[in-house]
């Protein structure tokens, strides 16, 4: 005998409290991995596009639409939150990070030239899993132009140091040893973390979790910064940002175009900012947006004056180093599953073209950058052995 509608829709709610959300259900990973493949397949589009003359704003509009067409075509039965898991940025030299000019104002009008270091962000979701990543690369760059001094210190330390990390992000090993390793790393190349940056725990429509790494914090900052412990099934989100210089930052004169809802509830007073809201909320959820996706820019200005104010929305503003140096950031996506650490997003980087003078001598970090990041179990039977190797190096790529 059936029972009545009250008692299904009853028992569907319960069904959906009790949802595994965790990379522990294979339907989440698969839809980390979807997205990661999307991720992975712009980020090498807008690298490739980065060439002397190339418009940064055409770069970042054309990033984000690559990323919507991208998860247009996947689970297209039902209805699911898919789409830009962050915002296309393209920051050049001393800027840091969440460089994405509209048209109509001077950033709008920049360009790329050749020797320039860019660090190209971006980042796709899919049911409110997200996948990001960032590389750096310099303009103009090639085996017979190769990136030498500043630039090359700084690449090979953020290079290295993110390496390192992802051999270090393994369940029931702590947060602190990243830090301090990162610090080791960029201090042989001559170089710093970018001071107080975070990389955080993701879950379901959260890519700020409340586990987090932190790079080169200040005393007070060690003192409060929470330890934790990783743990299997757990996603992260890795920034590694490093600078030629002292690692400061300040906040640029751009005006900032990238934005959050975040979980604060507050009772909004002017039309504008509830209706901005209501857009935001439909829209995007809880993941970064960029101004030029909402339908009138000026409107969402104002509107989001009162939604920053009382933190309903967060803004990342666009963050320098000091004039003359260079940062080079590597942010991937990381999946602990039992096998080990499965990074899920690409950092491309052409170790030929760089050439520092400098070198890592700790035997410590030496050692650990020696390692697998996943060892290959052994197999018993040769295909399957070569089979299995050949996937875990797709997913490594």
């Amino acid at each position: 005998m059936s029972k009545p509608a009250a008692d299904k829709k009853k028992l569907t709610v319960a069904a959906q409290e009790t949802e595994d959300i965790t990379i522990a259900n294979s339907n989440v990973l698969t839809k980390y991995q979807v997205a990661a493949d999307i991720t992975n397949r712009v980020i090498a589009q807008v690298v490739a596009a980065c060439v002397d003359g190339a418009s940064i704003l055409e770069l970042c509009v054309n990033g984000d639409k690559a990323i919507e067409e991208g998860t247009k075509t996947v689970y297209t039965k039902g209805k699911l939150s898919k789409g830009v898991g962050f915002p296309t940025c393209i920051s050049v030299n001393n800027v840091i990070c969440h460089f994405s000019p509209l048209a109509g104002e001077p950033e709008g009008a920049q360009t790329l030239k050749n020797g320039d270091m860019v660090k190209v962000e971006l980042g796709a979701q899919i049911d409110g899993y997200g996948a990001i990543a960032a590389t750096t690369v310099v303009v103009g760059a090639s085996k017979e132009n190769p990136i030498k001094g500043k630039q090359a210190d700084v690449l090979m330390a953020a290079h290295h140091a993110a390496e390192a990390a992802i051999r270090l992000i393994r369940p029931t090993l702590a947060n602190s040893p990243v830090t301090d390793h990162v610090q080791r790393i960029a201090t042989a190349y001559g170089c710093k973390p970018v001071e107080g940056m975070l990389s955080y725990q993701q879950e379901k429509n959260v890519i700020d979790g409340k586990k987090q790494i932190i790079l080169n914090p200040t005393e007070g900052q060690r003192q409060d910064f929470e330890k934790c412990t990783f743990a299997e099934n757990e996603v992260y989100c890795v920034d590694i940002i490093i600078s030629s210089g002292e690692g400061k930052t300040k906040s640029s004169s751009t005006r900032t175009t990238i934005y959050k809802k975040t979980s604060t509830n507050y009772s909004l007073k002017m039309q504008t900012s509830r209706v901005v809201l209501s857009d935001i909320t439909k829209k995007f959820g809880q993941f970064p947006f960029n101004l030029r996706q909402l339908e009138d820019e000026r409107k969402a200005r104002m509107g989001l004056l009162e939604c920053t104010k009382h933190n309903v929305v967060a803004n990342y503003d666009v963050m320098e180093e000091k004039e003359g140096e260079f940062v080079a950031q590597f942010l991937f996506t990381v999946c602990l599953i039992p096998s080990g650490p499965l990074r899920i997003t690409n950092s491309p980087i052409d170790l030929e073209i760089i050439q520092s003078e400098k070198k890592i001598e700790d035997e410590e970090i030496l050692k650990l950058l020696a390692t697998e990041v996943r060892p290959a179990k052994k197999k018993a039977n040769k295909n399957k052995k070569a089979a299995t190797a050949g996937e875990e190096e797709k997913n490594e790529a």
